[in-house]
């Protein structure tokens, strides 16, 4: 339908104004990360006695570090 019409067609874009979206996800990037084999055990003992996937709990470690830096 896009390929053959034009959004001006049903919307005014002249009254369209800037809007926050405070809830959004911030944007993520994935990395790569070698740990030490007993250090990725150690996490992940750590996460599993917390019910949360390992991944979870390394970002929250490392966003708790780097806060109180």
């Amino acid at each position: 339908y896009w390929e053959s019409h034009d959004s001006t067609e049903h919307l005014d874009w002249t009254k369209a104004r800037t809007v926050s979206l405070p809830n959004l996800k911030p944007t993520t990037k994935t990395i790569s990360l070698r740990l030490p084999q007993h250090l990725l055990d150690s996490i992940k003992t750590a996460a599993n006695s917390r019910d949360v996937p390992y991944q979870s709990l390394i970002k929250v470690w490392l966003q708790e570090k780097v806060h109180n830096h």
